[in-house]
């Protein structure tokens, strides 16, 4: 069997600045390939103070496609193997797909292999690894300096554990795909079910959450996704947890939260925390309605919430549009008598005394609405994680609470019994608007809750003052 032994460097993006192919055969190397390439792009300094690679060395080297068919023709029949595979491999297959072209190799990774032939070790990475192990690297982080330290250190895992090589080369193992930090058994402990799970690093950080209907099925996509994004991600990524939520509507929810107490680094979507502006209403000593937003500790019954004066005010421009709202008492134009709009005719009137007040606040009305829950209090009740338990999300005066679970057999659920085992949370725009996208096409699962029922049976004990 023959092996192509890659490494390569970059411009720390997925652009190849050098790279070298060492043709190994179990025993020695038979062939050779080493090349600077131009990456047709400037090379940052971080880069070149790890590797000494700067834009005048590879100014006259071969592009990429000029070295395309060496690479296609030294690799052929040969196995690809690489320290942290995935990351050569991908750039390199990368580089062929821009030029059209296809890459498939049969890939074994030194990093996954050594973790599994010599267990135990403090560190994975080449550079302690070669020093635990004694073998020689020069030249490091050049890529004929880290090939020639790799070919060392894949002849010595190919003594000690050849039956544990061979076995990651079978047509149905997938194992040289997975991160190499990962135990293939935390892939094989993941649940097909619905719920929220997490990529956490050697130091057990969480780098990123996300959810699923079915666990197991959306890690695999992560890790098969050849997005640069996705790479970084799963090349960080020692170990996998998750939370088991029984719904899809309680695993956004959940996610959401997560998100937002942890702050992962890969989750740029609902990072945000801590609304500050609050969309409110009030009515004039005319009688005409306006709409208006504020500080959110000094309103009181919130119709919505912002995370800055920016988006609250694009919301109500488009709330104004929609509904044709006059800006002045919407407070988007403001020291004037009339509203610029009114000229345009996207205003009828009420600002210049030509249209009735009542007619006026009937459209406040219905734009408000359309913001606002159909039914102020309510418990929309679903699925639980199991056959005998049902899980429910509670909202109050409009305001989400949180979710929890209770056992099905449990006949005639009260209030109370809902507040227990209520596991609170903090009410923001994302789960307002999560809400009301399933409420959409699920309004059959909403039980609305009257307030006279909601003073007498909540668990005041459990809930404290968080209702009202």
């Amino acid at each position: 069997m023959m092996y192509s032994i890659v490494d390569i460097e970059t411009t720390g993006g997925d652009k190849i600045t050098e790279i070298s192919i060492l043709v190994f055969d179990g025993e020695k190397v038979v062939d050779e390939f080493t090349s600077l390439v131009n990456p047709e792009c400037t090379i940052p300094y971080y880069i070149t103070t790890l590797t000494g690679i700067n834009d005048r060395m590879v100014a006259n080297a071969p592009k990429f496609y000029e070295i395309a068919k060496k690479v296609l023709e030294i690799t052929e029949n040969t196995i690809f193997v690489a320290h942290s595979v995935n990351f050569d491999y991908n750039i390199i297959q990368k580089e062929f797909k821009a030029l059209g072209a296809n890459f498939q190799r049969k890939k074994l990774c030194t990093v996954r292999l050594s973790r599994k032939i010599i267990p135990g070790l403090a560190s994975y990475s080449l550079g302690k690894l070669c020093s635990s192990l004694h073998i020689p690297i020069s030249n490091r982080h050049r890529a004929k300096g880290d090939a020639d330290a790799t070919v060392i250190l894949f002849k010595m895992l190919l003594e000690k554990g050849e039956d544990i090589i061979n076995s990651s080369l079978k047509p149905k193992s997938r194992e040289a795909t997975l991160p190499p930090l990962l135990p293939k058994k935390v892939i094989e402990s993941l649940p097909e079910k619905e719920g929220v799970y997490y990529f956490r690093n050697k130091e057990n950080e969480v780098i990123y959450v996300g959810k699923a209907n079915n666990i197991k099925q959306r890690v695999l996509s992560h890790i098969y996704d050849k997005s640069k994004k996705e790479i970084n991600m799963c090349l960080e990524t020692a170990n996998i947890t998750f939370t088991e939520t029984g719904s899809e509507l309680l695993a956004l929810l959940h996610e959401s939260s997560e998100i937002k107490k942890r702050y992962p680094k890969y989750n740029r979507a609902q990072r945000r925390t801590g609304e500050s502006i609050a969309l409110f209403s009030y009515q004039d000593r005319r009688g005409i309605i306006h709409i208006a937003t504020n500080k959110i500790k000094l309103v009181q019954q919130p119709i919505a919430k912002f995370y800055n004066a920016s988006e609250a005010r694009t919301f109500i421009e488009k709330l104004c549009k929609e509904f044709e709202l006059c800006p002045k008492y919407c407070h988007l134009q403001s020291n004037v008598s009339s509203c610029f709009h009114y000229q345009i005719k996207e205003c009828k009137g009420v600002c210049r005394e030509e249209e009735a007040i009542d007619s006026y606040n009937s459209r406040v009305k219905k734009a408000l609405q359309s913001v606002q829950f159909a039914t102020e209090s309510f418990i929309i009740n679903e699925k639980g994680r199991h056959q005998n338990e049902t899980a429910y999300v509670l909202v109050v005066n409009g305001i989400y609470k949180g979710f929890g679970y209770i056992d099905k057999q449990h006949e005639n659920t009260s209030l109370a019994d809902y507040s227990e085992n209520l596991i609170m949370q903090k009410d923001n725009k994302d789960a307002n608007r999560i809400l009301k996208w399933y409420l959409k096409n699920n309004s059959d699962r909403m039980i609305p809750l009257g307030k006279e029922m909601i003073k007498e049976n909540f668990n005041f004990n459990v809930l404290a003052d968080m209702l009202f």
